[in-house]
């Protein structure tokens, strides 16, 4: 249920391991996205729930955003446990993949399951296993990533388990509870955006100070233990980061304590992309240049290189500050054509007084101080910092970072 960036290739992979399946989504548009893949693979593709009762594993993999007050937005899991639970049989296996903080299957998804469907908790096996995928790695990948499971009790764990060992090469770890298992994947994604958070703190005081936070990090990751390098940049995107520590936050906060820690690292994280309008202004005041009268290329529109995810992302959030500043903004990124602004990168460039790089796509890390100069370009933010900063100052350019 879901067929998504998380259910659709653990459609493809349960398929290639010899499962029949069908994928169910309430969207007419992502049932026809998928629909050619599809019949390549031999998936049924249903908008109906019905398939689910001749299902012997239905597993649940629904997006759980958060509301524009960072308040965690379960409805959609509500709406995809209401609609599953008429059509459950006795001994079906339940997973839930989906990205909940702990508490939510046993407080929310079972008891909507129990009541929708007039079965007992007992009477299926129900477990959580969070969905754990990177896109765009070459490496790890959704069939070889280790992966944790909790269950309802013991007969629903060794299910789970026996499930997700017939299509995972990656190993499968057992925990002792459901709440256990919504928590693993908060305290990774928390730990993520906490370190980010650090690093981009690091990188806004250092831009005060004179130094330049990559070298920093890069002489700090000569230490061989204890140290892991993270790395500023304009903001955090994607549905992981920006989103999960929410979740845990409003959860603690329902049950008497305040994560301020994790609180503040949401609120850095978030000032990013601020931090990298304001750098662009201030190139602008130093050279007499009127935002009104600007234009500007925004490079980048995904969350994260050489993909066409654009959930949470940055890039969007600072194309709107410069409108607001009364920039003209020309926002391009060849993996995400239907929110350019331009259909290709020397268009974009092309008379533009400033590029911003919100995106570290392979075809803007190429771009050369000969190649700006000639479009008319001479000042660089470089929101990833994935350009040489000497090449640029050496070709007498103006070039700004992100904590450089």
């Amino acid at each position: 249920m879901g067929l998504g960036y998380v259910g659709w290739p653990l459609a493809l992979l349960a398929r290639k391991k010899g499962y029949e399946v069908t994928g169910i989504d309430i969207s007419a548009e992502k049932i026809a996205e998928r629909a050619a893949e599809a019949k390549k693979h031999r998936i049924d593709l249903s908008q109906s729930f019905e398939p689910i009762r001749e299902s012997d594993v239905v597993v649940v993999c629904v997006p759980t955003p958060v509301h524009e007050n960072h308040e965690p937005d379960l409805d959609p899991l509500r709406a995809a446990s209401e609609s599953i639970a008429p059509h459950l049989k006795r001994g079906t296996l339940l997973l839930i993949e989906s990205t909940v903080n702990p508490g939510v299957c046993e407080e929310i998804v079972l008891p909507l399951i129990t009541k929708g469907s007039g079965l007992k908790a007992e009477d299926i096996y129900f477990a959580h296993c969070p969905e754990r995928i990177n896109p765009g790695d070459p490496e790890w990948h959704v069939g070889n990533i280790p992966r944790v499971v909790g269950a309802l009790n013991a007969g629903s764990l060794r299910k789970a388990i026996a499930f997700y060992e017939s299509i995972l090469s990656g190993g499968v770890m057992p925990l002792t509870s459901l709440k256990e298992a919504e928590a693993v994947k908060m305290v990774e994604n928390s730990f993520r955006d906490i370190n980010i958070a650090f690093v981009n703190e690091l990188a806004m005081s250092f831009s005060k100070l004179g130094i330049d936070v990559m070298n920093v990090i890069k002489g700090a990751s000569t230490k061989p233990f204890s140290f892991m390098a993270h790395y500023p940049g304009c903001g955090v995107g994607g549905h992981c980061i920006p989103v999960d520590p929410y979740y845990l936050i409003t959860y603690a906060k329902q049950n008497g304590f305040t994560h301020r820690f994790l609180a503040m690292a949401r609120d850095v994280n978030n000032k990013m992309p601020q931090f990298t309008v304001e750098r662009l202004l201030e190139v602008f005041e130093e050279k007499g240049v009127r935002p009104e009268s600007a234009r500007v290329a925004v490079l980048g529109i995904a969350y994260k290189p050489n993909i066409d995810d654009y959930r949470e992302s940055p890039a969007l959030v600072i194309n709107d500050l410069l409108q607001k500043k009364g920039v003209k903004v020309i926002a391009y990124d060849p993996n995400v054509p239907h929110l350019s602004e331009a259909k290709n990168l020397k268009e974009a460039l092309s008379g533009a007084d400033a590029v911003v790089i919100a995106t570290a796509h392979d075809g803007f890390m190429k771009l050369t101080p000969s190649v700006l100069k000639k479009e008319g370009v001479h000042i660089v933010i470089d929101g990833r910092n994935c350009l040489s900063k000497e090449r640029f100052v050496e070709a007498g350019m103006t070039y700004r970072g992100i904590g450089r």
